[in-house]
């Protein structure tokens, strides 16, 4: 039988990717608090999901992404790349030059609202040191100081 299969899309729906929530591909789930995803969300922690990019499938909109990297204020000193809806602005994933081959996706643009609570609840949470005072973390997940994700 073959992996559970689930589609994330950007807001304005231009976008939509499709990705295994189960099995190999789907590498791992977790909460980040470094300061740079702070930025990139505007909020104060980052819930993703890394799955392989032989895996990540776009079913449209791959010309509508928009493509922006940078190293300056990754903690880890790799280069990260983003890619945005160029409608809408949404940050479907990011690609980091210390994980090659895989694509990490934001829980959040998943459209089945139910996988976030189950499949994709986050099983770590990373860079602890840098989480805000007024929020208790990932209950039940792994925590981490650092960036470490293996």
């Amino acid at each position: 039988m073959a992996p559970e299969r689930a589609t994330a899309s950007c807001f304005c729906g231009g976008v939509q990717l499709e990705f295994p929530v189960e099995g190999e591909d789907m590498v791992n789930s977790f909460v980040c608090n470094c300061t740079d995803c702070r930025k990139i969300t505007a909020s104060m922690f980052a819930s993703n999901f890394i799955v392989k990019d032989s895996a990540l499938k776009h079913l449209t909109g791959q010309e509508k992404l928009t493509e922006y990297s940078q190293s300056k204020t990754i903690a880890s000193g790799n280069t990260m790349t983003n890619f945005f809806c160029s409608t809408c602005g949404t940050l479907l994933y990011r690609r980091s030059s210390g994980f090659p081959g895989m694509s990490i996706t934001r829980i959040g643009t998943v459209d089945d609202h139910k996988l976030h609570e189950t499949k994709l609840k986050p099983k770590l949470e990373v860079f602890t040191k840098d989480r805000v005072s007024w929020w208790p973390g990932v209950q039940g997940a792994e925590q981490r100081e650092d960036g470490d994700l293996s």
